[in-house]
């Protein structure tokens, strides 16, 4: 169990930090980040990457940093709050290869991080036997 959580430590840190560099280089360059062009965003909503930015430096950076400290002092429900994380990437990584009307390498690679966080975190869940898995628990005790 102990590598259970230093692996969703080192994803939740890894995407976090990466994540709170991504974001802050769009919202102190929203019109050409890291050398992206905003020609990019032709299929989106956005003239610039100033609120994806915003977006991507709270949601997804600030909150995988936090489910990393979360997951490292081990609270008692940080299991929900590293599920939720991890799919909020995977959604962030659906909507953006939505918006951008592409995939690459580095959108698997992140939603492969998210899908790896989401059972790491339903590992733990059903170890510490907390809602929805003791349910499941208790369903699959019966039917045996």
């Amino acid at each position: 169990m102990i590598k259970i959580y230093r692996i969703l430590f080192a994803l939740h840190f890894f995407v976090g930090f990466g994540a709170l560099v991504g974001g802050f280089a769009t919202i102190i360059n929203p019109e050409e980040p890291l050398g992206m062009s905003v020609k990019y965003l032709q299929y989106s909503p956005f003239k610039n990457y100033l609120i994806p930015g915003i977006l991507l430096f709270i949601v997804i950076g600030l909150g995988n940093v936090v489910s990393a400290i979360i997951v490292r002092m081990k609270f008692r429900f940080q299991a929900y709050i590293s599920s939720i994380f991890s799919w909020a990437l995977m959604i962030w990584i659906v909507v953006q290869c939505i918006m951008l009307n592409s995939v690459v390498f580095i959108h698997v690679f992140y939603f492969i991080i998210g899908l790896i966080e989401a059972v790491l975190s339903i590992i733990i869940l059903f170890h510490q036997r907390l809602f929805p898995t003791n349910i499941v628990i208790r369903l699959l005790k019966r039917k045996v």
